[in-house]
């Protein structure tokens, strides 16, 4: 049952989750759009140097122009099953500019990309939220970068700022945990076939690394990636075993995780590995997925899992080598978040009244 409590959204005796946003790019779009439709979250408030309007407009584009969501002043209005729902739009270039205690925010989620160290995100808490979740991979440690599937088992309640991972990492980290839960590996390199970012220029421009000075669209751009040190924290038994890099590819949406494994014995059979990928698929729905279809990358659109492994794409090459391939995209990252988010929460209210 939903209703209004001196303005805190309710949910079946619980309070939901007072969400403020900073960022509100696709991925902060897409976190919303999720928040919106689950009753464990209330977005109060976005933050985004931004003009609303187009804000605005570019978020009921994504939804495809869904008349649902309207613009009112600063605030976004979304139609709901149980009435309206109000988001407060706010500008601001720093996390310590925004005043998350006013708007009684209990989770920040920093969806910009921009601030991965603690320094930087520090400022969210010291304005009053309870916790500081970012959809990025830090910069320095931070107190958990917790990727769902894999390493829930370690957070505390004590941790504030936190890192859901990235998309790569968190599919890397499944497919790794799917297959050593069976037979243990001697080494697997990961190559990240993804889909271009918003900070690559799509026209030659000179920035600070050669090669993501070229035209995103026009090129594929060898790139490093700082996923194996995470990797290797949330699944130590492939601690020194996993290596890896990224090709920026010109597609829009859609990014594959190409996996070479090397066993430490003789490699598992085509069906021995794809029927590991089916049964975690029925164990854990919401975060794996298998296809049996010869699908394309823009056929992954609207998928909300971390991984949807590519059953005709399983490769057995030698005696120990097996090649996997491993579908994703933003949405399923943008949906990791906010679990990761609710999971804190569950933490929070299990915790005796006093104690942190």
């Amino acid at each position: 049952m939903i209703r209004q409590s001196y303005g805190v959204l309710v949910i079946s005796g619980l309070e939901a989750l007072r969400v403020g946003l900073m960022g509100f790019g696709q991925v902060g779009r897409q976190i919303y759009r999720l928040a919106l439709a689950d009753d464990r979250f209330d977005p109060v408030a976005i933050s985004d140097i931004g003009q609303p309007d187009i804000l605005h407009h570019l978020l009921v584009t994504s939804m495809g122009r869904d008349p649902r969501v309207s613009l009112n002043g600063n605030y976004l209005v979304a139609g709901c099953r149980n009435g309206t729902h109000k988001t407060r739009l706010m500008s601001a270039e720093r996390p310590e500019e925004i005043p998350w205690d006013l708007l009684g925010v209990d989770v920040v989620i920093d969806a910009t990309g921009r601030y991965r160290s603690r320094t930087d995100l520090a400022p969210h808490l010291d304005n009053g939220a309870r916790r500081v979740v970012t959809s990025s991979l830090p910069e320095g440690d931070l107190d958990r970068v917790l990727l769902c599937g894999v390493n829930e088992a370690s957070a505390l309640v004590g941790d504030r700022i936190v890192s859901a991972g990235s998309a790569s990492t968190t599919g890397m980290a499944l497919v790794l945990r799917v297959v050593t839960d069976a037979r243990p590996i001697a080494h697997a390199t990961m190559t990240s076939v993804h889909a271009y970012t918003r900070d690559q220029s799509l026209y030659d421009h000179a920035g600070p690394d050669y090669r993501r000075s070229r035209s995103a669209a026009e090129n594929i751009i060898p790139n490093t990636t700082p996923a194996l040190k995470w990797l290797e924290q949330a699944l130590p038994v492939i601690k020194g075993k996993v290596s890896g890099f990224a090709l920026n590819v010109p597609v829009a949406a859609g990014s594959l995780l190409d996996v070479t494994l090397a066993f430490q014995d003789d490699a598992m059979g085509t069906d021995e590995i794809n029927a590991l990928f089916v049964a975690a698929a029925q164990a854990e729905p919401e975060l794996i997925a298998v296809t049996h279809d010869p699908i394309v990358s823009s056929d992954v659109r609207g998928r909300s899992q971390s991984i949807l492994l590519d059953l005709q794409g399983t490769l057995v090459a030698g005696q120990k080598l097996t090649k996997l391939l491993a579908w994703h995209e933003t949405l399923g990252h943008a949906r990791r978040i906010l679990d990761v988010a609710a999971l804190y929460a569950a933490l929070d209210a299990a915790e005796p009244a006093g104690e942190s």
